[in-house]
């Protein structure tokens, strides 16, 4: 709802014309912001408040997969759905760890880290990066060798809009089965959620890790008596068959009662269209959209959950959820552990490893525009943010920098100094933020690559 629009969007086809947006910028001391999918939550990508270029690279979209070495090269500009499809129409056993949502951007999801359905047992999409091709403040286009360690490490996990203008990423494909299960099980208040969801937090970052169980919880009505009740839906991949499943879910989560009849075996990527929310049996081509799905005004935050929410920290949250509209508003847990654990919190940029048991990643959504709606529904996220201070970590209270969220630190300028990065550089990357700093001083001294919150250099 920003009142400033671009003076003018770039969409190259080749990188010499990035370079020549870079050079045109310095030139006219226009601010460019770079755009890739549309992803950011507070559209740092496309908003700003002083005069500023976007440099759009959704014409760079070439994918090149190496079946035999089992990589790819991806340009940033290419969709998640883009890059699935592409996989698959390649090979029915590789694939790759990345998000649900076929319309985003690769080169933000990826920078940013890359959180998706089987990120328990391959991590997350910024740990199979191997090498990369980025244009720098001067315009030069490097490689990981031409650009060092030091930057290759901050593109992985730390953003990569503050370094540069990444225009493609080679990726290690993963090994998957022929044949996967899903499901998704729905359970309400009457059918003792509460009791149900405080059980999943002792049990979902150590099951088995080729299973992950998101769980999603939101205020609905009920089908048995049509009041309003909260429904704690939990949406699950599992990297096998449902025979295999079973057992461990009798074993371990009992509590959910999962039967043979609420699970689907499938390829992976039919999958992939069943946690986008598309019906069975849609064609595959629809990943192939660069059509982003409507959505309406919507405010976004996230937390890490270090230590299970107790039973009455959880009716706090149905509290909350119960005075929005049905369907209005959303908390999203994304269990961790499994191999997001093997990599330590340094070894890059993103540092959200061991000791999380799983993210919460809170949404509210509104369709008429106007202040004061928006108002009355981002004061109702924030409130609920105060509320669960007591039940997520601390010192600093993490965050996941692809859930971007403005009210924790920002510049109206687009030039952040480190003290005030300081405030939300800790919560999104720990004590990687430090050494980010440091990598910006030395490839961008200038603070050419900016936006509301990027990293800063240290002059």
């Amino acid at each position: 709802m920003s009142p400033m629009k671009p003076v003018v969007i770039v969409t190259p086809f080749h990188e010499s014309q990035i370079q020549a947006a870079i050079y045109c910028s310095k030139e006219s001391g226009i601010q460019i912001r770079v755009r890739s999918g549309g992803h950011d939550y507070e559209g740092l990508s496309y908003v700003s408040e002083i005069p500023f270029a976007i440099v759009d690279v959704r014409n760079l979209r070439s994918i090149s997969i190496d079946t035999k070495n089992k990589t790819a090269w991806v340009e940033t500009g290419a969709t998640l759905g883009q890059l699935y499809y592409t996989i698959a129409s390649k090979s029915i056993t590789l694939a790759f760890t990345a998000g649900v949502c076929p319309t985003v951007g690769v080169g933000g999801h990826m920078s940013g880290g890359g959180y998706g359905m089987m990120s328990r047992r391959h991590s997350i999409a910024a740990d199979h990066i191997i090498d990369a091709k980025l244009i720098d403040a001067d315009g030069q286009i490097l490689d990981r060798k031409s650009m060092g360690e030091d930057l290759f490490w901050a593109i992985r996990g730390g953003g990569g809009t503050s370094f540069g203008i990444v225009v493609a990423f080679k990726i290690e494909l993963i090994v998957i089965p022929q044949t996967v299960t899903v499901f998704n099980v729905t359970r309400t208040l009457e059918q003792n959620a509460t009791q149900i969801v405080h059980r999943w937090q002792y049990v979902a970052d150590k099951i088995d890790e080729n299973l992950l169980m998101r769980l999603f919880l939101r205020s609905i009505t009920s089908s048995r008596n049509g009041k309003r009740t909260i429904g704690a839906f939990f949406t699950s991949l599992y990297l096998g068959r449902v025979d295999d499943l079973l057992p461990i879910m009798q074993d371990k989560f009992p509590e959910l009662g999962l039967v043979k009849e609420d699970c689907t075996e499938m390829p992976w990527i039919e999958s992939v269209l069943f946690f986008a929310g598309f019906p069975r049996n849609t064609s595959l081509d629809v990943l192939t959209s660069t059509v982003p799905l409507v959505r309406p005004y919507f405010k976004g935050k996230s937390d890490y959950v270090t230590e299970p929410i107790p039973e009455h920290g959880l009716k706090g949250i149905w509290k909350f959820l119960d005075e929005e509209i049905v369907n209005n508003a959303e908390l999203e847990f994304s269990p961790y552990g499994g191999r997001i654990n093997d990599y330590s919190e340094s070894e890059i940029a993103f540092p959200h490893r061991t000791g999380n048991i799983f993210m919460i990643n809170y949404v509210v959504h509104w369709d008429t525009p106007g202040k004061k709606e928006s108002e009355r529904h981002v004061n109702w996220i924030r409130k609920l943010y105060n509320y669960m201070a007591p039940y997520v970590s601390k010192s600093p209270r993490t965050a996941y920098i692809n859930y971007r969220d403005l009210d924790i630190g920002m510049n109206n300028e687009g030039n952040t100094s480190f003290k005030q990065a300081s405030v939300w550089g800790f919560k999104y990357l720990k004590n990687n933020f430090r050494r980010l700093v440091r990598v910006k001083t030395e490839v961008d001294p200038s603070n050419f690559f900016r936006n509301e919150q990027s990293i800063p250099p240290l002059s």
